[in-house]
């Protein structure tokens, strides 16, 4: 438990850093090219606000909590005309971006720490597929209140 404390730790500790580097992998990618309509500040501050909370969001956010954030998310995403395939990908791109990181850094003392490690990975795969599924479904519903809208005007 001491490594997977120690790797969200090094990960708070460079949100900064981390949130930059998935911007730029975000606006150079085709995947995500209709992120032009979400605002750099928003975007960047998003992020950031994850990565220097992943402690609070691994252990200490509730379902619930990962559901209002992501469906908030995912709404204003739709709103934005950014599809949902390009919000999917975005949430793996900042996994993605956060496990190179740690790729990168040499926090592996002894071999019984893998244990840690496959502890932390485990938490983050559990939030960032549900924080994929609560981003759809805002999304979604976004989407369905819009076409109800659109149909009673």
């Amino acid at each position: 438990m001491m490594l997977a404390y120690r790797l969200v730790k090094l990960i708070e500790r460079h949100s900064e850093g981390l949130a930059e580097g998935l911007h730029e992998k975000i606006t150079t990618s085709d995947k995500t090219r209709d992120y032009v309509n979400v605002p750099a500040e928003e975007l960047t501050r998003v992020v950031r606000e994850m990565y220097r909370n992943l402690g609070e969001w691994l252990l200490g956010k509730t379902e619930a909590d990962i559901e209002s954030r992501y469906t908030a998310i995912g709404a204003r995403r739709a709103e934005q005309n950014v599809p949902l395939s390009q919000v999917v990908w975005t949430i793996m791109l900042v996994k993605e971006n956060m496990l190179e990181y740690l790729g990168k850094e040499d926090v592996m003392e002894r071999p019984a720490e893998v244990f840690g490690e496959l502890e932390i990975l485990q938490l983050l795969e559990q939030f960032f597929d549900r924080a994929v599924y609560y981003a759809a479904l805002g999304y979604e519903r976004s989407r369905a209140a819009q076409v109800a809208s659109h149909e009673r005007g």
